[in-house]
């Protein structure tokens, strides 16, 4: 015959192994969502090209701000300068060999990014391209693909820079263009929008590479209106450059005589816009981009669709519409049709 105290003792003993099961299972729930609906926790990793361009760090921002949104780790880590693929590559060598279930890379130039991406492509870990195109064939080569683009029109912001300028001008007067860093997509392509919009209406006397920097800008700019007395505008393919730009103009006391009109959209051209020292800047919104890769490694290890190229928003900011800008920033002030979740974005 058992006792009456007996059983007791063999209910709490049965009561403290179910209550030790449910903690242990909360533990191993910790931490957000899941990928694939496993136990592995969510954890994204996205490098960019440095985080001294405010540009790149608006992108980290928006990046951190979904991710804490979502309830998942997102690291964000970048190179020491616009050019410092040496330091990006370390970056991505170092991430590759830790627990990330998402990649997003900004790459410094076409090719640079991929060697380091290998291992990370040999563990099917989902890798996003990040606002600069990636060489698809060099990548191909490597055994390295992308599950999406995420990144600006960059073609269509040099249209509307040279559309802008246009109209600021008159239709007609000599220009220069304020390269970004030689050989880089990015500025190619703002370049060719730029062109093409001005065709046979503005004359380029000039273009040269001040490699997405302020203080190069200045000095570039400082020769370019010495040999070249007679411009009536400048396009920058970054702010940062614009920047510089308007400050060799005003050493110039050329001010209000040039228009200059840059691409990013950072805190400090619109401040400038405002102030009338640019005539304008077309943002990118980084900040949306950020946000946007987060979403798209959310959709990606639950499986789900992701476009193979999502545009992010872009709009000329000027006189007319800066306050706004300003007012909102550093997300749109504008709302835009976000294709990962078929909602509209702001």
């Amino acid at each position: 015959m058992i006792s009456s105290s007996t059983t007791t003792v063999r209910r709490a003993g049965l009561g403290v192994v179910a209550l030790s099961v449910m903690l242990t299972g909360a533990a191993c729930n910790r931490g957000g969502s899941s990928a694939g609906g496993g136990s592995k926790a969510v954890r994204i990793a996205i490098v960019t090209r440095d985080f001294t361009n405010p540009y790149w760090a608006a992108l980290r921002d928006g990046a951190l701000a979904e991710g804490k949104k979502q309830g998942v780790k997102v690291t964000v880590q970048a190179g020491s300068s616009e050019t410092d693929s040496t330091g990006e590559t370390t970056k991505i060598s170092t991430l590759a060999g830790q627990n990330y279930t998402c990649f997003g890379v900004v790459p410094v130039n076409a090719t640079n990014v991929i060697t380091p991406l290998v291992p990370v492509a040999r563990k099917k870990i989902p890798i996003l391209d990040l606002d600069t195109q990636i060489s698809p064939s060099a990548s191909k080569s490597a055994g390295v693909s992308y599950k999406s683009f995420i990144g600006s029109d960059n073609s269509s912001a040099g249209k509307q820079a040279g559309a802008a300028m246009l109209k600021l001008l008159g239709g007609t007067g000599q220009v220069v263009i304020l390269q970004g860093i030689a050989g880089e997509q990015n500025g190619i392509n703002r370049e060719k929008g730029f062109a093409a919009a001005t065709s046979g209406k503005l004359s380029i006397v000039a273009k040269q590479p001040a490699n997405y920097d302020e203080n190069t800008a200045l000095t570039v700019s400082t020769a370019l209106l010495r040999a070249h007395p007679s411009i009536t505008g400048i396009f920058a393919a970054n702010d940062t450059m614009g920047l510089g730009a308007a400050q060799a103009v005003k050493n110039a006391g050329k001010s209000g005589k040039i228009k200059i009109i840059s691409v990013d959209g950072i805190t400090a051209a619109l401040k400038a816009v405002q102030a009338g020292t640019l005539s304008g800047t077309i943002t990118q919104y980084p900040y949306a981009e950020g946000q946007l890769a987060v979403q798209a490694c959310m959709n990606l290890v639950s499986k789900k669709a992701v476009p193979s190229r999502v545009v992010a928003p872009i709009k000329l900011i000027d006189q007319s519409n800066v306050a706004k800008a300003l007012a909102s920033f550093p997300e749109p002030f504008e709302a835009y049709h976000n294709p990962i979740t078929g909602k509209s974005g702001k």
